[in-house]
C-alpha cells in the first residue's frame, strides 16, 4: 500500500481516512450521553429513577450496533434484564449480558429470519413502565428479515437481490423493504410500546433521515404506494415473487405504522452522516492541506462519480481550481453500482476509485482515497481502494484491460494486485461512504507528521 506511488501523499491519505474513522466510533458518543449515578440514569436531557421504573432491554442491528451496545453495557451492567443484537460480524469482543447474533449481509439467510425473530421476542417482553434501548443501524435490513405474512424467505431475498443491483438509492431501497415485513417500518416500536423506548443510531443515510436510519423503531412516512412505485421505476415488478405483489396489492393492510407517542418514543443520532467527511476536513487541515469540503450528498453511478471526481482533481493540477495545491478535496454519500448482467467482483468505492483513476493518470502529485465506512465495500473484504496517477500503467503492466474490468464490474481482481485495495476489518461504524482527493507535489509536505 505505501510502497509505490507518491509514498508521502498516500500515507497522509490513509491517516486522514483513520482519522476520520474515529471520529465516527459511536461507543465514545454514548459514553458522553448515558450516565448512572445510583438510581438515577441521565440519557441526554431524560432522567429516569431506576428504583421506580421496570426492566431494561437492549435490542438492535446493524454494523454500528456493537459498538453501541458495548457501551451501553459498561454502563448499565447487570442492570439489564435481556439483551439481543445482531450484527453482520461477530467482533471478538464478548458482551456479558447482551446476547449477539451473526447473520447475513448484504443479502439476508436463515440467520437473519431467526435473529429477526429473537429481536421481536425480546420487544414483546416489555412491559409499560419498562426502558428499552434500541440500537438500530445501517445493514439492519439484511440482518432483521422477518417476511410478511404470504412471503418466503426465499422470496424475500430475491426482492433484496433485485434492489441492491437495480441502482436505486437507500430510500427507494427501504421504502420497499419496510413493507414487505413485520419488523422494520416502525413495527419494531410498535412492539415494544407501552414500555419507553430510547433509540441510540448511526447515520449512513444522506441528510439523516430517521424513518430510514432507525426504520424499525420510528414511524414511517412512506406508503405502500411508494414501494409499488420503486419497483416499477425500476422495471422490478414483474421480477418479484406474485406473494410480493399481491401483499403490497392490499393497499392499507400491507401499510406501516405513521406516528408514535412523542411521550415514549425518544431517538438520539449519536454520529450524522456527515461526520468522517467533516473529521477528514479537520486532519487534513492539521497536516497542511487546504480542505474543501466539496459534498456530503454525493450520488450517482460509482464509474461516473469517480470520472468526473478524477477531473476535479486534473483541474487542480493543471489551472488551481477550485482550490490551489496543496489542497484536500473531500465529499461523503453513497454512490451506487447498477449491475445487470455483470457478475465480477467489486464494490461501490472500489469502482469509483479506480474511476477517478482513468482520469489522473500520469499524475504524480494526485492520490485518491474512497471508502465504504463500515470497512466492507459492497460483497468484497475489501474497505475501498486508494489509487494514484500510477495506477492505470501498473494495472496495465500486469496485463489488465481497465475499461472492461470496469464494464465487467470486476475492480476488485485488479485492484488487489497492484497493491491498491483498503482492507480495515470491521470499523465498528457504519455512516456515509467517504472520498479523499489528495493534491501535491510532495515536496511540500517535507513537514507531514503521523498522527499520535
Amino acid at each position: 500500500m505505501l510502497s509505490h506511488g507518491p509514498q508521502e501523499l498516500r500515507r497522509a491519505a490513509i491517516d486522514i481516512l483513520e482519522y476520520a474513522l474515529a471520529a465516527a466510533d459511536p461507543y465514545h458518543v454514548v459514553k458522553e450521553l448515558i450516565h448512572l449515578d445510583g438510581e438515577i440514569l441521565s440519557v441526554g436531557d431524560l432522567r429516569y429513577d431506576l428504583s421506580q421504573r421496570g426492566k431494561i432491554y437492549v435490542l438492535g442491528a446493524g454494523k454500528a450496533t456493537f459498538r453501541i451496545a458495548q457501551a451501553l453495557e459498561e454502563v448499565l451492567g447487570p442492570r439489564i434484564e435481556r439483551g439481543v443484537i445482531v450484527v453482520n460480524r461477530r467482533p471478538p469482543e464478548r458482551l456479558k449480558h447482551i446476547q449477539v447474533l451473526e447473520a447475513g449481509h448484504p443479502i439476508p439467510d436463515e440467520k437473519s429470519f431467526q435473529a429477526a425473530r429473537e429481536v421481536m421476542a425480546c420487544a414483546q417482553a416489555a412491559q409499560a413502565g419498562d426502558l428499552v434501548f434500541a440500537a438500530i443501524t445501517g445493514g439492519s435490513s439484511a440482518l432483521l428479515c422477518l417476511p410478511a405474512e404470504g412471503i418466503s424467505l426465499e422470496e424475500k431475498r430475491t426482492v433484496h437481490k433485485l434492489l441492491l443491483t437495480s441502482g436505486a438509492d437507500i430510500l427507494a431501497i427501504n421504502a420497499v423493504r419496510k413493507h414487505l415485513s413485520r419488523i422494520k417500518g416502525g413495527l419494531l416500536a410498535q412492539a415494544v410500546l407501552p414500555a419507553e423506548l430510547i433509540n441510540l443510531t448511526v447515520s449512513d443515510v444522506i441528510g439523516d433521515p430517521l424513518d430510514y436510519i432507525t426504520g424499525p423503531t420510528v414511524a414511517d412516512p412512506s406508503y405502500v404506494s411508494d414501494a409499488i412505485d420503486v419497483l416499477k421505476r425500476f422495471d422490478l415488478w414483474d421480477k418479484v415473487a406474485s406473494s410480493v405483489r399481491e401483499h403490497l396489492s392490499r393497499g392499507n393492510q400491507a401499510e406501516t405504522p405513521k406516528a408514535f407517542d412523542a411521550d415514549l418514543v425518544h431517538t438520539f443520532l449519536l454520529i450524522p452522516s456527515a461526520t468522517a467527511c467533516e473529521a477528514a476536513s479537520v486532519r487534513a487541515q492539521e497536516l497542511g492541506f487546504h480542505p474543501l469540503v466539496l459534498t456530503t450528498s454525493l450520488e450517482g453511478e460509482s464509474q461516473e462519480v469517480g470520472i468526473f471526481l478524477g477531473t476535479i482533481a486534473k483541474e487542480i493540477v493543471m489551472n488551481g481550481r477550485p482550490i490551489a495545491p496543496p489542497c484536500a478535496v473531500i465529499a461523503s454519500g453513497e454512490a451506487t453500482v447498477t449491475v445487470l448482467d455483470a457478475d465480477g467482483t467489486g464494490g461501490p468505492s472500489q469502482e469509483l476509485a479506480l474511476g477517478a483513476a482513468t482520469r489522473i493518470e500520469g499524475m504524480p502529485q494526485v492520490v485518491v482515497a474512497s471508502i465504504d465506512t463500515d470497512g466492507f465495500d459492497g460483497p468484497t473484504e475489501f474497505a475501498g481502494a486508494l489509487i494514484d496517477g500510477s495506477t492505470i500503467s501498473r494495472a496495465e503492466k500486469l496485463g489488465y484491460d481497465v475499461f472492461s474490468q470496469l464494464k465487467a464490474h470486476n475492480v476488485t481482481p485488479l485492484l488487489k494486485d497492484i497493491g491498491d485495495t483498503l482492507l480495515t476489518g470491521p470499523t465498528g461504524t457504519n455512516i456515509a461512504d467517504l472520498l479523499v482527493i489528495l493534491v501535491g507535489p510532495e515536496k511540500l509536505f517535507a513537514s507531514w507528521s503521523q498522527k499520535d
